[in-house]
């Protein structure tokens, strides 16, 4: 649920972040076009990331998995980005797919963690 929470609030944010980046504040010295190339690489380089740490639980390898899906929540740590340049000029539903970026960033950390205790769990002997 995580994962799929995550995937949508960032294929939203990132194909708006795409189509429309002249109005998200930009960094100076990069074209709008670059900044949005950018950003659609990001998007499919951290979601094949995502993907594959999901694909890697659903198989066992639960620590390498785990390490993906780290790296995937960067996806949505990003966004909060935005607000280093500025705040961006775009509509309500559209500032929002910033914040539940953040948010689901942070609930695939907590995901993490707690899978992460669950592996190093020692059993106690009877």
């Amino acid at each position: 649920m995580i994962l799929a929470f995550t995937l949508l609030s960032t294929t939203l944010h990132y194909a708006h972040n795409v189509i429309r980046a002249a109005d998200y504040p930009q960094i100076e010295g990069i074209p709008v076009g670059v900044a949005a190339t950018l950003v659609a690489i990001v998007y499919f380089v951290l979601t094949a990331i995502g993907l594959a740490g999901y694909r890697d639980y659903l198989r066992g390898r639960y620590w390498r998995a785990l390490v993906l899906l780290m790296v995937f929540s960067l996806s949505g740590l990003a966004s909060l980005g935005h607000f280093l340049t500025g705040v961006p000029q775009i509509p309500a539903f559209w500032f929002v797919t910033i914040f539940t970026d953040g948010a689901s960033a942070l609930l695939l950390w907590g995901f993490v963690i707690w899978a992460s205790a669950k592996l190093n769990r020692v059993p106690t002997p009877a």
